[in-house]
């Protein structure tokens, strides 16, 4: 039976908080979800203390990949991963890019803005720039600056 489970933890610190995540995966239940293509499926138990306050968050999932391909610490690790993917993208786009303020929703428009600011976001990542509200700031105050850069090639 312990075959069938197993079980990841890390802690980490940072951002004044201290973070321990717990992970245990199954595959005991495969054979009793109706859920094609189900491989393991995990419960992950954070818990967060920051100054004294403690809170604890329990999540559930499933998922495709087999324990041969990831073990419990790959899908806790790629779990917390998938913040890198809000962090890097969503929240660029909603805050300096105010995609959620934005008002435009006839035809086609609102997907071909939303892949104007993807362009944008790839353009100055492949600039390596690190703050991409500053750069949005900076190139707003002098466009003719943005059209000079334009014309160099991307590497």
């Amino acid at each position: 039976m312990e075959a069938e489970r197993e079980a990841a933890s890390t802690l980490g610190k940072g951002h004044g908080r201290v973070e321990h995540r717990r992970l245990i995966s199954s595959t005991l239940l495969n054979e009793h979800l109706d859920w094609p293509g189900v491989k393991q499926v995990c419960q992950i138990i954070r818990t967060t203390t920051r100054k004294s306050e403690t809170t604890t968050e329990v999540a559930y999932g499933i998922t495709s990949v087999g324990r041969d391909q990831a073990n419990a610490l790959a899908l806790l690790n790629w779990n917390r991963g998938h913040w890198g993917i809000e962090n890097k993208i969503h929240w660029v786009r909603d805050e300096p890019f105010g995609e959620d303020r934005c008002r435009v929703q006839k035809g086609s428009a609102p997907q071909i803005l939303a892949g104007v600011r993807n362009l944008a976001i790839n353009w100055l990542r492949n600039l390596k720039v690190d703050n991409i509200a500053q750069a949005l700031r900076e190139n707003g105050w002098n466009p003719q600056r943005l059209f000079a850069r334009l014309d160099k090639p991307i590497q």
